[in-house]
């Protein structure tokens, strides 16, 4: 799923193609829009909220997009080929004279009042490359369950608003902790760097065509699929493991040795292809866990 980042670029470049012009073109092709048509209402923004897409347009309307696991929005030129995916996979057409923007395989596709925005996007925690950002309110909305894993708190968008899979590997590792470590249980020091971190890593790459955390030129990431590589600190195998409720599982990177606190049972525990490994098992109970929100 994309990350905070990700939506933030998606958001810049829809707006610069689709703002400030009328719709010249508007097919939305799902069956509760399909009789609605915005051509001749002028696109006024295309804003981000965590990872939703807000496109708002004149006459206080609100196209609001969700990319999922597998959406994406791709901008064409007048008389450039589509690329991208199928045709069935079409979602959205929203084109002015000069752009045309196609929305590919979007799970979530609504029409709204945008002064209703609120209720698809009121739930979200502070959004790390939003304006309301606030890391004393993202630091209180992750410490609300102080026996909830720290790398699921991290991916409910309700506690702040931005971070995937790939930085909630990443940020663990930076915290020297691990994903399974009790969100009450983590180091002063490491609660008190969480919310800037965290911060910290998505403007770094909110620019970037390539996501980078390590600040090497030669290693993307630290962790995150790096299983069964040497860590970049200490030379002991990355391991993963799913976290996360049955059928909502997320491989989750981490080294054994550079970060403490507990880690999965050997039956949960996976390499990339599939076959056992042995890592450290945790000295604490399961604890239960909440399934993230969107």
């Amino acid at each position: 799923m994309p990350e905070g980042d990700s939506v933030w670029q998606a958001a810049r470049q829809l707006d610069s193609a689709l703002a400030g012009e009328p719709l010249t073109r508007c097919d939305l092709r799902v069956p509760r829009l399909a009789t609605v048509d915005l051509t001749g209402r002028r696109v006024l923004e295309v804003t981000p909220r965590g990872k939703h897409l807000l496109t708002r347009v004149e006459g206080g309307l609100t196209l609001h997009s969700h990319l999922g696991m597998e959406g994406s929005w791709r901008i064409f030129e007048p008389e450039e080929r589509w690329r991208g995916g199928q045709g069935h996979q079409i979602r959205a057409i929203l084109a002015n004279s000069a752009r045309t923007a196609v929305g590919y395989r979007l799970p979530v596709l609504e029409l709204v009042r945008t002064g209703e925005e609120s209720g698809i996007v009121g739930h979200l925690g502070p959004d790390l490359l939003g304006p309301d950002w606030d890391p004393a309110k993202a630091l209180a909305n992750l410490l609300t369950e102080p026996d909830r894993e720290l790398g699921e708190a991290l991916l409910d968008q309700r506690n702040l608003a931005g971070i995937g899979n790939v930085y909630k590997s990443e940020i663990c590792f930076l915290l020297r902790v691990t994903p399974w470590l009790p969100v009450g249980e983590l180091p002063a020091q490491a609660t008190e760097q969480l919310p800037l971190l965290a911060k910290k890593l998505l403007e770094a790459n909110r620019d970037r065509p390539l996501r980078r955390t390590t600040g090497r030129p030669d290693q993307r990431h630290y962790v995150y699929a790096r299983a069964p590589r040497p860590c970049l600190r200490c030379m002991t195998s990355v391991r993963v493991a799913d976290q996360g409720e049955p059928g909502r599982e997320r491989p989750t990177y981490w080294c054994p040795r550079c970060q403490q606190g507990p880690s999965p049972a050997p039956a949960r525990t996976r390499t990339p292809g599939g076959s056992a490994i042995n890592p450290r098992t945790s000295t604490q109970p399961r604890r239960p866990r909440r399934t993230p929100g969107a």
